[in-house]
């Protein structure tokens, strides 16, 4: 079992800190989920009553996720966080962004259609890539970029495809990424896609303020 950081718990939810590579919930080839995991982490542990997941993260993406006690916590939370909560994530990309601050409202296809999205962006750093230990000087002349994101809609892989619409793709992100840098950066120990679900806010009739700390990868470009 993979241990996961609880964020925050009380008697109707659990808001952990999910690590990146592991999927949310179980499939036909999926041999960990953190839908299992939670069962034997939430308290009190029922095995008859698993904690509901309201909200999703990709396998790749690590960070805060929240799941609820029951039926009934579960159908209040979707609703808060559907339509009340701040999501804020922390992504590093490849570049920098013309405008250093900004909101990106490309559609995106989503089972057949066009949907309207919205994700709101803050350039907090520009650098180029330090010096990773590899041979090939040429990538510590590629420049990058620290962004802050805030998702106003929540589409399939929006943060993603959003950056990757504005030149910007996120470092280590095999689907909608640069794929030749991805794959220098792999040599080079760079591993992971460069996403984190930093912050859940709900200000509503329920007050929280969930922080989760960037894994430890990001170092070298934090």
């Amino acid at each position: 079992m993979k241990n996961i950081e609880i964020l925050y718990e009380d008697n109707f939810i659990i808001i952990v800190n999910k690590p990146a590579g592991l999927s949310v919930q179980g499939g036909k080839e999926v041999k960990s989920s953190l839908d299992k995991i939670l069962v034997n982490i939430c308290t009190p542990c029922d095995p008859s009553a698993p904690p509901l997941l309201v909200h999703r993260l990709d396998k790749d993406t690590s960070g805060v996720l929240l799941a609820a006690k029951g039926r009934e916590s579960a159908a209040r939370f979707s609703r808060l966080i559907s339509q009340k909560a701040i999501k804020q994530y922390t992504a590093v990309c490849a570049g920098c962004p013309d405008e250093k601050e900004g909101v990106i409202t490309n559609e995106l296809f989503i089972h057949g259609k066009m949907k309207k999205s919205k994700t709101k962006y803050k350039v907090i750093k520009e650098g180029k890539l330090p010096d990773l230990g590899t041979a090939d000087s040429a990538l510590s002349a590629i420049g990058f970029s620290v962004l802050e994101l805030e998702l106003v809609t929540g589409r399939m892989h929006q943060i993603r495809r959003h950056l990757a619409m504005m030149g910007n793709p996120v470092l280590g992100d095999d689907k909608y990424g640069d794929f030749s840098l991805n794959k220098k950066l792999k040599k080079s120990g760079v591993k992971r896609l460069l996403l984190h679900a930093s912050q859940l806010t709900i200000n509503d009739e329920i007050k929280l303020n969930i922080c989760a700390p960037l894994p430890q990868y990001f170092d070298i470009f934090t």
